[in-house]
Formats: structure tokens, C-alpha cells, sequence
């Protein structure tokens, strides 16, 4: 069974996108959407967006509508991988993002080793203006509610051994349930913000 979800604003408004029924693959609400977008206004033009446990993709989308400059986003699920390609290719979208088919953690491993290597390069030949590869402005993860351990390993991660994936100034959202209480401080980052809206909540970190 499939629900249905929109693009809330931007270049794509008002345009219905296909989702995935169910918690395994939780389609965050055009309410909670739109509460992250207004935070995220400010930032969002011209922004590196990475969307982990994508599901189908209306996150990313969204990111692209509201003006991002590109988007990569991360699913390992068949089922919400075939719908979120079909989202995509039904708002004609064909350039300016990636979809990395692959568990979240897996993911982030190899994007890691790749910017190390390719900012090892840089340095030896560009001026120290360079931008990174693979360097994220904003960061969003929402897994399944009663996947614990990845809130943990990821924001873990992004704050230690990966934080070379995060700009300067990078902003990294977790959505989870209201009643669960994330870290104040995974490493170097430490919350800024916490909205909550009914049942759900999302935490806001920066380094």
C-alpha cells in the first residue's frame, strides 16, 4: 500500500509524490516537512543536501524545490528504491543528485575514504580555497524509530571519524520520535535546536 505525499514549496509545488506505507520505511509528514524546511530556509539555496534511510526520496525532493544545488541520498530498501527512482522520473528530474543503494552506514564509510583521498590530492594541487568533494552543507536522517543503534552510529560517525563530510558551518538533522531523547553532543556535534510536533521531533546539531 502506497501513501501519498507533496512538495510542499519551490520549483515542484503542490506535486504529489508516491510513498511507502508502513514504519519500516516512514514517510516523514508534510507537516514535520515543511516545520524542517522553514528552519532550513535560510541555507537551502544553493546547498549540498545528503538525505540517509531516504525512503522515498520526498525529503531530497523537497531540498531540490526549495533551490539546493545537489542532493544525494541514501536507501538500501528494493521496495522504496523503485519508488523513489519513479519519483524522480515523474517530476523530471534527471541530474543533480544520487542515489546511493546501499545501507546508510556502508555509505558513509566509502564517501568518507573518498573525500579523504580526494582532499589529500587537493591540497598538493589547488589553493587552500578548495572545496571538498563530497563536503554536505545540510545532513538529514530519519531511520525506522526502533532502529536505536543507528541514531547512534551515524551521528556518532558524522561526528568523529566522518565530520570530514561536513562544511564548515554544516547543519545535520535527526528525525525521531518525541518520547525518544537523542545526545546533546555526538562528538563534536552538539544540538542547537529540538522541535517537536506531535508524536515526532527533530533534533537540530552543529559542530
Amino acid at each position: 500500500m502506497l501513501e501519498n505525499v507533496r512538495i510542499i514549496a519551490g520549483t515542484f509545488r503542490s506535486r504529489s509524490l508516491e510513498a511507502p506505507a508502513g514504519l519500516a520505511t516512514r514517510p516523514t509528514s508534510d507537516r514535520l516537512r515543511e516545520t524542517l524546511f522553514n528552519v532550513l530556509a535560510p541555507r537551502i539555496e544553493g546547498a549540498v543536501f545528503l538525505d540517509l534511510y531516504a525512503g522515498s526520496g520526498a525529503v531530497a525532493l523537497e531540498a531540490l524545490s526549495r533551490g539546493a544545488a545537489r542532493v544525494e541520498l541514501v536507501e538500501k530498501a528494493p521496495p522504496a528504491l523503485k519508488i523513489m527512482r519513479a519519483n524522480f522520473a515523474k517530476l523530471g528530474i534527471h541530474h543533480g543528485f544520487s542515489i546511493h543503494e546501499s545501507s546508510v552506514g556502508a555509505a558513509l564509510r566509502r564517501m568518507g575514504q573518498r573525500a579523504a583521498k580526494a582532499a589529500g590530492s587537493e591540497a598538493a594541487a589547488q589553493p587552500v580555497a578548495a572545496r571538498p568533494v563530497q563536503c554536505f552543507d545540510l545532513v538529514f536522517l530519519d531511520p525506522p524509530y526502533d532502529a536505536e543503534d543507528e541514531y547512534l552510529a551515524t551521528l556518532g560517525g558524522l561526528g568523529g571519524v566522518l565530520s570530514n563530510l561536513l562544511a564548515p558551518q554544516a547543519l545535520v538533522i535527526a528525525e525521531h520520535r518525541r518520547k525518544e531523547k537523542l545526545e546533546e553532543r555526538y562528538g563534536a556535534l552538539k544540538r542547537t535546536r529540538l522541535l517537536e510536533q506531535g508524536d515526532a521531533a527533530l533534533s537540530f546539531y552543529a559542530r
